[in-house]
């Protein structure tokens, strides 16, 4: 029922759905900057909240009672996500959200044409077209985010790989779902008028645009995945948007278009962070199974190690310390450890930041939130391009957990998959302390010379054990 509820006009509708467009704008916003991503969060689900409320009530297509019902099984299946989810398996799971939003755009849309064709409405071609797209994105969305989440949780072979028979795949499963897209829209008359005989050609864009989202991204690599999952993010806001015309509703076309734009503005960002184009990262490829011939010439009688004694007595002397994380910490659930050294160093009257590279980790602000749950400081957290002019000036800088994004091949040889790369300059520092399990490479696949010049010592093991045993060591020297 599209007209009044209880007496009120259809106005108080729209501008709840205002109510809802700003409340998504705010949080946008505030999800712009760590120190108040938690309240973004706040507001933009309460913005959801208001706009799925409201449509359900005004609508009819629930009773009261059941809505709370289902947000409460909903609500209570997201808080229990968020309690046993690890901080280290978010990018995992931001994947599967990006993937249900398509998925459930891809259903909508469907649903939708259903319930035209059983009522003999006919299918405008407004709704043809948008449904068409809404479908093609939105069952891409789902199954390339399904293994893209299945690529971070290592279910799935994260080395890229790049075939003729697979970018065949890719093309036919588009022709075909542009061909089920092009029957739908042009001759709707095709279709019958029961569920049984529903739009077969929009079913078979589904069927594959599903298969061609799953060979767009199992060929990508893992190094990649920070990329592809800010991209999915945005085809699931498109997929929204477009079923927000489908259903005519304005509030799914602005938090549609809000992430659909943010998602898109992202993977920018991302491919610049990588000095890489978009074509490059879904077509391209980086990484490599076997490692560099030249790993051995660099390494050999090169590499000096280091104990956390050692690495102790440097921290003692240093006014000025540089802690550069990655995802070696994420994986050893380091950072608590990371926080305590911090604090005792801070004690003792050290400055101490931390350098954080925009693709460091499996996604956008990965390192920020891990640190942010060990309560660091986000004012002790910079940028590349703030902490790279610092580091002639640093006495001590811990790398732990990260490779490929303090290799300074990517300023050095050009012919490096990872050349142009904007990388953190800790090589600069009047001592670098690497904490690896070995000196195995990074996702490029390429050796790291930062690991044998002679300002740098190589600190071996587990990064949350070395990082425990070097703050036990600090602690009984004071």
């Amino acid at each position: 029922m599209a007209g009044v509820i209880g007496g009120l006009p259809d106005a108080v509708l729209q501008f709840a759905y205002l109510i809802a467009g700003i409340l998504f704008i705010q949080g946008l916003r505030d999800m712009t900057h760590p120190r108040t991503a938690t309240r973004g969060n706040g507001i933009s689900s309460l913005g959801m909240f208001v706009a799925v409320a409201v449509t359900v009530l005004w609508f009819e297509i629930l009773s009261p009672l059941v809505l709370a019902a289902a947000l409460l099984v909903g609500g209570g299946i997201g808080a229990w996500l968020a309690v046993r989810v690890e901080t280290t398996e978010m990018p995992q799971l931001v994947g599967l959200f990006n993937g249900f939003g398509g998925g459930a755009s891809a259903l909508v849309a469907g649903a939708e044409l259903v319930d035209l064709t059983a009522s003999g409405g006919g299918l405008p071609v407004g709704v043809t077209v948008t449904a068409a797209i809404a479908g093609l994105i939105g069952s891409v969305t789902f199954w390339g985010s399904l293994v893209a989440a299945g690529k971070l949780h290592g279910l799935v072979g994260d080395s890229p790989v790049s075939t003729n028979a697979g970018h065949g795949i890719k093309v036919v499963t588009l022709l075909l779902a542009l061909a089920g897209g092009g029957t739908l829209v042009v001759q709707p008359g095709l279709v019958g008028g029961g569920l049984a005989e529903i739009v077969p050609s929009y079913w078979v864009l589904v069927v594959a645009a599903s298969v061609l989202g799953v060979f767009l991204v199992v060929p990508i690599g893992g190094a990649d995945m920070p990329v592809v999952i800010a991209l999915l993010n945005s085809y699931s806001g498109l997929a929204a948007a477009t079923t927000g015309f489908v259903l005519d509703n304005t509030v799914l076309i602005v938090a549609g278009t809000l992430v659909g734009a943010s998602g898109l503005i992202l993977t920018v960002i991302m491919c610049e962070s990588m000095n890489r184009s978009l074509v490059n990262v879904l077509f391209g490829g980086l990484g490599s199974d076997e490692e560099s011939e030249d790993m051995a010439d660099i390494y050999e009688g090169n590499i000096s190690e280091t104990s956390a004694e050692e690495v102790e007595m440097l921290l003692d002397v240093a006014d000025r310390v540089v802690i550069v994380p990655g995802y070696g910490m994420a994986v050893a659930q380091a950072q608590h450890a990371v926080a305590e050294l911090v604090e005792l160093l801070e004690e003792d009257g050290v400055d101490v930041e931390f350098g954080i590279h925009p693709v460091a980790g499996r996604m956008p602000g990965h390192m920020n939130a891990l640190l942010a749950e060990a309560d660091v400081p986000y004012d002790k957290m910079r940028e590349l391009e703030e902490v790279n002019p610092t580091f002639s000036q640093t006495d001590v800088v811990i790398v732990t957990g990260a490779n490929d994004v303090v290799n300074p091949m990517a300023n050095t040889d050009d012919s490096s998959p990872i050349a142009g790369m904007p990388v953190l300059n800790v090589g600069e520092a009047r001592s670098v302390i690497v904490n690896k399990r070995s000196l195995s490479p990074g996702f490029s696949g390429i050796p790291n010379p930062l690991f044998a010049q002679d300002n740098t010592s190589m600190f071996f093991g587990d990064a949350k054990a070395s990082m425990q045993e070097l703050v036990n060591v600090y602690k009984e020297s004071r």
